[in-house]
């Protein structure tokens, strides 16, 4: 059999999996298996069989690399032992500590622990404590765990310190040699009320497009803070910027990417105060189609902060206080309003995806726990920047592309076959009348979320058309953006919190100045190597236009294309280790916040539907949590994956996203971030409501019971027993009574899909 070597991924229930290097591929490894081996180990295996789906199963032969990174549990005394309980509970053992080697740490209290001994067929890891991080209800505490746990980089070196501790505290009159004076331009930021950096400012006002003399567009200014003048390659900034890749935001805290003298200071683009940027320059026509554009670095000085709730004010009331404030920015402000009317137009006959989903923010009181959970507002203002935005983006892209550049492209493809059919399937299944092609286009899914946006469960359907694509990755090889319907795209906005948006500027300024590029990585102490996936070959992303016949064709050294791709990867894998930080910490607070409730009943909507249970959204508090399948009753479900539904095998109760269901908070788990529900029913409506578009609402005499359900499956399933020892038709019970083998026979698949929610997962 074939021999492999990957990285190991475990499981909190024992088991693990092998991810092949440069490889979607997965191997099941038993649990035996997972006796000698740890989370992120690397180790070679050989495939020894396969499963009925053909999924193989392998062997550890050989382990390559241990993991050397701290490991961030609880430390526990348990029978005159000292143990180490693993946060993260892939790892799966606990790892024994000597009592001298618990550096003073008291039982319970969260701490790091070094490996010093391996774990073998017939013994437990050991290790010895290197730092304690406190209690485990101390404030902020979720955070301090999810960096190590993520390992995400949260400390400077010291060289980098230093480094940014000579940048000077203003801009340099030095500095702005060769550079366009716009301090007299009324550039504005916009941003959230709790915004510290500020990347971007923007400016628009009319302007005549083509041989006329009266005004037929607009000229759009977009400022984007000049990082790149001061993060230079191969210096110490550089480095710990790269090894970051991206800043991680968790409520209440920033683990920036840049030292806070640049993020908070010197690169950002606060009010009153030169500061140098990147400018894109655009002349927009009145149909919202961008007629042409500049680059050129530039001196600008922010005419005020507005916060999106301020901006969203004026623009609703121009006569308002909001508005009487700021008297002489309010043209320039509504000037920008008329532009991104017509840019969202642009947007709407291209068919860009658009989809209404709720965002929810944390609010945390003084001591870092919830204290609410509120839906997040999109305004006018949050729409507005977004299109100037986007607008940059795909200029820098235009720029980069025409000038025959490497560069990091940002790539969003289609959805594939099996998630185009999956969602094809659950289309047809609520009888919407719409349905999706083999080439579906970004027009088409906009199309659905259209006609759909006035129904009950528009939510739940926008959601299952964004979880049938893909996700948007870094790549030197540009394909498009399907969301956005763009054939080249970019990030160009964001260098303070970005590094692919650092390498974009740096690409524009070397053309610029009629040079190029070279790209140099710089040496990382720990990269994230769990994101394997090949960047794919150039080509036109499904649905969108095709790439033109004469496309330019980068002549690259394969030094410089391993370079680009080997940053793709890193850039996209640290994108994805913030997102599971942030998600980490939010689901631990919303664990705290529930604690507190437990036993407590609200009405919720069910988001999602899986063959082990209900996931479901309470109403008021935005908090998701499970009802495990044997808490829906006394009967065996059947998960129906086209309508994305569990539904009884003899009651024939369904429950299918978007329906309204009643719980009770039954438990939480805080180390495993997980949060339980039980379903309470109260009367016929309670027991699962059929969402909108499904044909048919089932109902039950109100004196049902669970447990005489139970003793009626056990009865049918001794008749049919009864019925095969005696020779006779297993569709008559010994009674002669048709019913209960009937009954029998719909509960015998159930019982063979019950079985399926045992197996491993990834």
């Amino acid at each position: 059999m074939s021999e492999v070597v990957g990285s190991v991924q475990g499981h909190r229930d024992g088991h693990g999996f092998v991810i092949v290097d440069d490889s979607d591929v997965s191997i099941f490894l038993p649990p035996q298996e997972m006796r000698s081996v740890m989370h992120k180990d690397r180790v070679r295996v050989r495939v020894l069989r396969f499963d009925r789906k053909g999924r193989p199963e392998g062997q550890v032969l050989d382990i390559l690399e241990r993991r050397k990174t701290p490991i961030i549990g609880r430390l526990l005394h348990e029978g005159g032992a000292w143990l180490v309980a693993p946060e993260d509970r892939r790892f799966g053992r606990d790892i024994l500590v000597p009592a001298k080697a618990t550096a003073g740490a008291e039982p319970g209290q969260v701490v790091a622990v070094e490996l010093t001994e391996a774990p073998s067929l017939s013994a437990q890891p050991v290790g010895r404590v290197i730092e304690v991080l406190g209690g485990i209800d101390d404030p902020g505490m979720e955070i301090e765990i999810a960096v190590r746990k993520y390992e995400v980089p949260h400390r400077f070196s010291d060289d980098v310190l230093a480094q940014a501790a000579k940048l000077p505290e203003k801009v340099k009159a030095a500095d702005k040699k060769g550079r366009i004076d716009l301090t007299d331009v009324p550039l504005v930021t916009i941003d959230g009320e709790d915004a510290r950096d500020f990347d971007d400012a923007v400016y628009c006002e009319p302007a005549v497009v083509g041989r006329g003399k009266v005004p037929n567009g607009w000229r759009l200014l977009v400022a984007i803070a000049d990082v790149s003048h001061y993060v230079k390659p191969d210096e110490p900034l550089d480095r710990d910027a790269y090894e970051r890749a991206t800043s991680v935001y968790f409520p209440r805290r920033v683990i920036p990417m840049l030292p806070e003298k640049l993020s908070n200071g010197l690169c950002s683009l606060n009010p009153e105060v030169d500061r140098l940027s990147m400018v894109c320059d655009m002349l927009i026509t009145g149909d919202g189609e961008i007629h042409a554009y500049q680059f050129y670095p530039a001196v600008i000085c922010s005419h005020a902060r507005f916060t999106y709730t301020e901006v969203a004010a004026i623009l609703g009331n121009t006569r308002g206080p909001e508005a009487q404030r700021r008297a002489t920015l309010v043209p320039h402000l509504l000037h920008l309003h008329e532009v991104y009317r017509v840019l969202l137009k642009a947007r709407s006959v291209r068919g860009a995806v658009d989809f209404d989903t709720t965002e929810t923010q944390i609010v945390c009181d003084d001591n870092g726990r919830i204290s609410k959970i509120v839906p997040r507002v999109r305004t006018e203002a949050h729409r507005l920047i977004e299109e100037c935005m986007l607008a940059a983006n795909v200029c820098s892209a235009d720029f980069i592309t025409r000038a025959k550049h490497p560069s990091l492209f940002r790539v969003h493809e289609g959805p594939t076959p099996e998630k185009r059919q999956l969602l094809k399937n659950y289309l047809k299944a609520l009888g919407l009348g719409l349905s999706l092609g083999e080439e579906p286009t970004p027009g088409d899914f906009q199309a659905i979320a259209q006609a759909t946006k006035d129904r009950p469960d528009a939510t739940q359907i926008h959601t299952m058309l964004l979880r049938s694509m893909q996700q948007a990755i870094y790549t030197p090889a540009n394909s498009g953006h399907f969301g956005l319907a763009y054939e080249a795209y970019t990030h160009f906005t964001s260098p303070i919190r970005r590094y692919p948006d650092l390498l974009v500027h740096r690409v524009i300024k070397a053309l610029l100045g009629r040079a190029r590029y070279d790209l140099k990585l710089p040496p990382v102490e720990s990269s994230v190597g769990n994101f394997k996936r090949k960047p794919s070959p150039p080509r036109g992303a499904k649905g969108l236009p095709p790439p033109p016949k004469k496309a330019p064709k980068l002549n690259l050294t394969p030094a410089e294309q391993a370079a680009w791709e080997t940053v793709g990867i890193h850039c996209s894998a640290n994108e994805r280790r913030a997102d599971e930080a942030s998600r980490d910490v939010e689901a631990w607070l919303k664990c705290m916040f529930m604690r507190e409730r437990l036993g407590e009943e609200y009405g919720g909507t069910v988001t999602a539907a899986t063959s082990f249970g209900l996931f479901v959204q309470l109403d008021g508090l935005y908090v998701e949590g499970l009802i495990h399948i044997t808490e829906l009753g006394g009967e065996y479900y059947r998960f129906d994956e086209a309508r994305q539904e569990l539904r009884g095998e003899r009651t024939g109760v369904r429950y299918g996203v978007g329906a309204r269901v009643r719980v009770q908070v039954s438990r939480v788990d805080l180390d495993a971030r997980k949060i339980d529900f039980r379903l309470v029913r109260e009367s016929d409506d309670d027991r699962g409501v059929i969402p909108a578009g499904s044909r048919k609402r089932v109902r039950q005499s109100t004196d049902w019971n669970a447990q005489d359900e139970l003793r009626e499956v056990a009865r049918a399933d001794r008749d049919v027993k009864r019925a095969a020892k005696e020779g006779k038709s297993p569709g008559k019970s010994a009674s002669g009574g048709r019913d209960r083998g009937g009954a029998a026979k719909a509960a015998a698949p159930a019982r063979t899909a019950r079985k399926k929610v045992s197996r491993p997962k990834r």
